[in-house]
């Protein structure tokens, strides 16, 4: 698959570095002005940065490989963000048997279906052959205890870590007429507006949160900051219509759709570790908790931007 326009792809990247750079060099000001030790605060807002720096660095090297790159990226990611889901919930040793699948069939089949685009069985391989084969397995070994709560951790493990993600590097099957080559600004588009989103509405409700939308959920998020990170998301998502088929105004309207379910997976997410007791998916990253921590928006938004970009704009 050819790479997009290289100007294109520089301004992308430029755009990037700048913004971490300033990012980076406020930390550092403020670290060297404020007294030490350093509050946890500053800590993790230097951790955070770093993070990002490392991520933003993946993704390029991702991005510069085309299509196997991010193939390969993403199905790392599925298999780190399963890992940690299934360590958080519960299971048995009858269990064994559909765990090991889970990570050696599933995860290289779906994403052997992206690599070679084969839409029909891609879309239906996990909601409904896995699902049906999955509890099937599990009652054969006999073992009853749990056995509902089991086999939905199971089932929603890899509906959140595979097969919601495997949409992502499945953007770069859709056929747009006029924007051949360049299915890879895509997946920037959806990773910068989501990912920025996230950014937009912790910085509005801290700057202006009152009304907490689901305190006993994610007690941080305030309507405040949905709405405004929202709006200025939507924005973002106009101003980097040049990397998309879409007119600004289309652009402003996908963003905000995506935003919003990225919102919603996120939300989603905060509420299975409120229910299984934790703060963090993992440790994987340092300052952002676990793979899924970075990657829960992404679980919703995927699916949605790529069926909306597929059945408006796809052939």
């Amino acid at each position: 698959m050819p790479l997009p326009p290289i100007h294109e792809t520089m301004i992308l990247i430029a755009g990037l570095v700048a913004v971490l750079s300033t990012a980076s060099v406020t930390a550092g000001i403020l670290s060297w002005r404020a007294p030490k030790p350093l509050s946890p605060t500053l800590t993790n807002l230097t951790q955070r940065i770093n993070a990002w720096w490392v991520m933003v660095v993946a993704i390029t090297v991702a991005f510069f490989f085309g299509h196997a790159g991010m193939t390969i990226l993403f199905a790392l990611i599925s298999f780190a963000a399963l890992r940690e889901f299934v360590t958080l919930t519960h299971s048995r040793r009858s269990d064994h048997w559909v765990l090991l699948g889970m990570f050696a069939i599933i995860i290289p089949f779906q994403y052997w279906l992206v690599w070679t685009a084969w839409y029909g069985l891609f879309t239906i391989f996990i909601p409904v052959y896995c699902f049906l084969l999955m509890p099937a397995i599990t009652a054969l070994n006999g073992d009853t205890e749990r056995f509902l709560e089991r086999v939905s951790a199971q089932q929603w493990a890899i509906m959140i870590s595979v097969y919601f993600v495997s949409h992502v590097p499945a953007l770069l099957t859709l056929n747009v007429p006029g924007f051949e080559g360049r299915n890879l600004l895509l997946i920037a588009f959806l990773i910068i507006t989501v990912q920025g989103s996230d950014v937009l509405q912790y910085i509005f409700g801290k700057l202006f949160g009152k009304h907490l939308l689901s305190p006993k959920v994610s007690p941080s998020k305030t309507w405040e900051g949905l709405v405004g990170g929202l709006a200025a998301s939507s924005l973002l998502g106009a101003l980097l219509s040049f990397l998309t088929p879409f007119s600004p105004l289309q652009a402003a309207a996908v963003a905000l759709v995506a935003c919003l379910m990225g919102f919603l997976g996120g939300l989603v997410a905060s509420a299975i570790k409120r229910d299984q007791g934790v703060k963090d998916w993992g440790h994987l990253i340092e300052g952002h908790g676990g793979m899924m921590d970075r990657a829960d928006s992404l679980v919703f938004a995927a699916p949605v931007f790529f069926h909306t970009v597929r059945y408006f704009w796809s052939v």
